[in-house]
């Protein structure tokens, strides 16, 4: 894993990615690491799970049904996020494809902030997202602006694996 650096800084959160490897200056994606080191592929366990996540979700929100057969995952963004750790407001908007963005939540809760397609500021709304949560966001949301402001503290779960801190793992579909 590594600290990405932003046009506004190194990032306090640690990422890796497999399937395709998300670059961050410029944003994009390629089939290697930055020293040119082939991704590991999007083991089916994760693309199994995209997928049944989604057809839970389209049980509520009908607009993503169509998702759920025709879901590849190809690209798995793993972020860990140790005490302390925040990610600021931004919109996947890399993806050549609409299809939803699907996140599991691991360890510490978090807030999750979602504002509007149309800028990071007010109004949004915080989401307490808590160890073992999915969050979709797909259809209208798809493009909205949304971060993480603070872990909330001493909420890691005993039996999660972690002493300490948040494993955020996103699942997307990068191609149309």
């Amino acid at each position: 894993m590594r600290r990405p650096v932003l046009r506004s800084g190194q990032m306090s959160v640690w990422m890796t990615t497999l399937g395709l490897w998300f670059h961050t200056n410029p944003y994009r994606y390629s089939s290697r690491t930055p020293d040119g080191t082939p991704v590991p592929p999007v083991p089916d366990l994760l693309s199994d799970l995209a997928r049944g996540a989604l057809s839970a979700a389209a049980r509520h929100a009908p607009e993503l049904d169509p998702w759920v057969e025709n879901y590849r995952a190809d690209a798995v963004l793993i972020n860990y996020y140790p005490p302390g750790a925040r990610m600021g407001m931004h919109r996947d908007d890399t993806e050549l494809s609409d299809a939803p963005v699907v996140s599991f939540s691991i360890g510490a809760a978090a807030i999750f902030r979602i504002a509007t397609v149309d800028g990071r500021t007010r109004p949004w709304r915080d989401i307490p997202l808590e160890s073992g949560d999915a969050l979709i966001f797909g259809g209208p949301a798809r493009l909205a602006f949304h971060g993480v402001p603070r872990l909330i503290a001493d909420t890691t779960p005993d039996n999660c694996g972690l002493t300490e801190g948040r494993i955020n793992i996103t699942i997307r579909q990068v191609t149309a």
